[in-house]
């Protein structure tokens, strides 16, 4: 399998997708920065959508959610600042104003613009600097990067990859951006993702796709518990390539699958390693499940674990709050099988614990990386997680985070 990663890659990467970014003021019009994108393919595109199942569903998802319904887009408009979220009949009217402004800048039908906000909760869009903001985009093929900028919130960093493979002996791309620090524990994605190939994909098999690789890749990583009421991933595929389109069983489905999960872990990953106020990206790694699903459950809930996030961030080897999260687990367990590792040191096995250097220990622990395996021993399903350590920073950006 040749998957390649492209230097600089973001999600204008593939070919026939522009993109640009501009200040639209939707935060703060006395500090404007670049809070307003768009991403617009040349060619229709085959798209599909993976939203949040919060009961709480803010306006965009639901407009998007009529919009792609149909398995076609070509444009996505995005702003961030404002959610545009619990805010009523309202607000959903101005999310579909904001489409329609973006599709008649781009001469598009407003049901091929797909719509997507970030920010303050039950606060109402500021359509007239949206708007202008939206007019004084300018696309290129360079724009992805501004777009990545442009739909932070409180990111440190852009968070924007690509990589390429083969479909029908062509070299084709697929390549994504995304934002999320904080309010991240998906419940199928993450705060906003976009991602584009110029691959021609059938649509039912985009979707498909697209949904095992979000339930491997953002819905596996967690930063505080909390599910947005914003959360999306959205997928365009223009066929721009030219290959045959790639359908379930296909000889490029494998490739396919493999180039969008890594476009999509890559992403994940970005984002845990940026929560907010985090110094330390964990990665939880449970092998030996019944199943999929508790392997999935269990890693999940050791990377979120408040406590073990806190041992991180102090380098303080406590293998006992992993244990004790994994216990409470939906996962089944027999303690008396369990093997726990901190990256080479193994600190448990058959249910008892090891002598370690804890020395050693805190060394693991300083690193900006930190791995926990975990064996259950009890069949084969796998599955790995991602979080950040818990630091005062966390607390502080959330206690001022609308002043």
């Amino acid at each position: 399998m040749t998957i390649t990663a492209i230097a600089d890659g973001t999600i204008t990467s593939p070919q026939g997708f522009l993109a640009g970014a501009a200040s639209g003021g939707i935060k703060n019009p006395q500090a404007p920065r670049k809070d307003v994108g768009i991403l617009f393919s040349k060619a229709p595109c085959v798209a599909a959508a993976v939203v949040t199942r919060n009961k709480v569903k803010a306006a965009p998802i639901i407009v998007s959610s009529e919009h792609v319904a149909d398995g076609r887009a070509q444009a996505i408009v995005a702003n961030s600042g404002c959610a545009n979220a619990c805010t009523g009949p309202e607000g959903e009217e101005e999310a579909r104003k904001m489409a329609a402004i973006a599709a008649h800048k781009l001469g598009l039908a407003s049901v091929d613009v797909l719509v997507a906000s970030t920010g303050v909760i039950g606060v109402r869009l500021p359509m007239d600097r949206l708007s202008s903001g939206i007019e004084a985009v300018e696309l290129s093929r360079q724009g992805g990067h501004d777009l990545a900028y442009a739909i932070m919130t409180t990111d440190t960093r852009p968070k924007e990859t690509a990589v390429s493979f083969a479909a029908s002996g062509r070299t084709a791309i697929v390549g994504g951006i995304a934002k999320g620090a904080g309010m991240i524990h998906p419940n199928m994605a993450t705060m906003l993702s976009f991602i584009a190939t110029d691959a021609a994909i059938q649509p039912v098999y985009l979707a498909d796709s697209l949904r095992r690789a979000v339930d491997i890749s953002f819905n596996m990583v967690t930063i505080d518990g909390d599910t947005s009421t914003n959360d999306c991933v959205f997928l365009l595929a223009n066929g721009l390539v030219g290959n045959e389109p790639i359908a379930a069983g296909s000889p490029a489905a494998v490739e396919w699958e493999e180039a969008l999960t890594r476009v999509c872990q890559h992403l994940a990953k970005e984002i845990a390693r940026d929560g907010e106020g985090a110094t330390k990206l964990i990665e939880v790694q449970v092998r030996g499940a019944v199943d999929v699903a508790q392997a999935r459950s269990a890693a999940r809930t050791i990377a979120g674990s408040n406590l073990t996030k806190t041992a991180v961030y102090g380098s303080d080897p406590n293998w006992g709050r992993v244990l004790a999260a994994l216990g409470r687990s939906d996962a089944e367990m027999v303690e008396s099988k369990v093997e726990l590792h901190l990256g080479y040191l193994c600190m448990m096995r058959e249910g008892r614990p090891l002598a370690f250097s804890e020395v050693e220990a805190r060394a693991l622990l300083d690193k900006p990386e930190v791995t926990f395996r975990v064996d259950l021993h009890l069949g084969s399903a796998e599955a790995t997680a991602w979080g950040c350590d818990l630091t005062e920073e966390y607390v502080r950006v959330n206690s001022v985070y609308t002043t």
